[in-house]
């Protein structure tokens, strides 16, 4: 565990290039320097069972107290799955890890690493589920998802590396050697060929995204978030809904959880971006009703009492549409 949390503090696997030569090969980008102290100390820590000699400067407890909350720490990192690579994610963590321990101390520990205070989740406070919800069928994390990907309110395209172990086993070998064979005619500068692999590797629901300066192949999935329908384009607060989530993932790797799939082939899933339930900032900004008729979690229906008690949104509006009625009304 040791390398791990080494491979960390040094470098954070992001994407597969797909090099002139054609193979395949890892590549590693650095990572947020406030993840990478904590990092180095737990490394540290795990070695030495010793913590940073100023964190006394920041905090109340006594050093033998500072000893147990980075063996609670460490512990949760090991066991975290997929490990936090963002300063929020990171965050969350010792928030959730030491929330038995004195508010004091939690504020100074993450005033020492320099990361988000704890107020940043009192608003949006669900966080990142531990462990795989019942009725999750698997997991996936994204690339960098362009916001202009955003079709409406409830909806989005995103790319996952084919470097991920459950995609990489499944690759078709017609997508792999188009790949590869579209790589080759680039460097010899046969771009007709390539554009011609590249429709092909299209077809089969796969891109080469040109990401900081490499071609990397990743698969396209289609994301329908469970539990909430926004509004309809052409209905009122559909222009906006589409917005905020649009700027909520725009640029952001996600963590989808996904259910299954709908009619329409799209995987119906839990998105959370930087420890951010997406559905959640959509039913607390009155972007978005509460799907009933397919999820009755009671979270949801509690975050949309609450746009309404405000309110807020699509809520300005007394007895505002339903899309699904929209919907049946304006059938073609």
């Amino acid at each position: 565990m040791g390398n791990a949390l080494r491979l960390l503090y040094e470098k954070s696997l992001e994407a597969v290039v797909i090099t002139e030569g054609g193979s395949v090969e890892p590549r590693y980008t650095t990572t947020a320097p406030e993840v990478s102290a904590l990092a180095r100390d737990l490394l540290n820590f795990e070695r030495t069972s010793l913590v940073p000699e100023d964190l006394s400067q920041h905090v109340v407890s006594s050093r033998k107290a500072q000893v147990k909350w980075y063996g609670k720490l460490l512990q949760a990192w090991k066991e975290a799955k997929p490990r936090p690579k963002t300063p929020e994610e990171v965050a969350r963590l010792i928030v959730e890890t030491l929330s038995r321990h004195q508010k004091a101390d939690v504020e100074g520990l993450l005033e020492f690493y320099d990361l988000p205070h704890p107020t940043i989740f009192e608003e949006i406070s669900t966080g990142v589920p531990t462990r795989l919800l019942e009725g999750v069928k698997f997991e996936m994390h994204t690339l960098p998802v362009d916001g202009n990907k955003v079709p409406d309110g409830d909806g989005l395209y995103v790319y996952v590396n084919t470097n991920d172990p459950r995609e990489s086993s499944n690759i078709p070998r017609a997508v792999l050697m188009a790949a590869v064979q579209r790589s080759k005619a680039r460097a010899m500068k046969n771009y007709a060929r390539a554009d011609e692999l590249r429709k092909k590797i299209i077809e089969s629901g796969y891109r080469v995204i040109d990401f900081q300066n490499e071609e990397i192949l990743a698969r396209e999935y289609r994301i329908r978030l469970r539990g909430i329908d926004a509004p309809e384009m052409l209905m009122p607060f559909g222009e906006e809904a589409k917005q905020e989530l649009a700027k909520l993932v725009h640029g952001k790797c996600l963590r989808v959880l996904v259910y299954g799939e709908d009619q329409h082939g799209r995987c119906v899933a839990d998105i959370y971006c930087n420890g951010i339930f997406a559905q959640e900032v959509m039913l607390k900004k009155g972007l978005a009703w509460h799907y009933v008729a397919y999820d009755q979690r009671v979270e949801f229906a509690t975050w949309q009492k609450e746009a309404q008690a405000k309110r807020t949104g699509l809520w300005v509006h007394s007895n505002p549409e339903k899309p699904w009625e929209w919907r049946k009304k304006n059938k073609r």
